[in-house]
């Protein structure tokens, strides 16, 4: 799997963030720290260090719970947008980390 890669202003600060706030786990630091490549759930991340880009990918994470998490994640302090449910089929989250980057976590409905 290729991972998402988001640019980040502070790899050490980002690298506790998506562990620490998300839930992610490092799977690998590049040698010379320049890079750093995190999982949660089968959805791969690369971290580098750079400025953040607009029009980045979004990393799709699949979680239990969207509602307990997005309320989990408030209380943590962290960035979040409003639950969006599509036709009953799907509820979705964009979370943002402190570089402005999104991703967005899903939970599938029962129907």
């Amino acid at each position: 799997m290729t991972p998402v890669w988001y640019h980040v202003r502070d790899l050490a600060a980002a690298r506790g963030f998506y562990q620490d706030k998300l839930g992610f786990t490092e799977t690998f630091v590049e040698a010379d720290g320049t890079w750093a490549k995190l999982e949660r759930n089968g959805m791969e991340i690369a971290l580098a260090e750079g400025e953040p880009q607009e029009d980045g990918g979004v990393a799709h994470v699949d979680v239990e719970d969207v509602k307990a998490a997005a309320e989990e994640l408030r209380q943590a302090g962290v960035e979040v947008g409003v639950v969006f449910e599509l036709h009953g089929q799907i509820r979705l989250l964009d979370v943002f980390d402190p570089d402005g980057n999104r991703l967005q976590l899903a939970q599938e409905l029962s129907g």
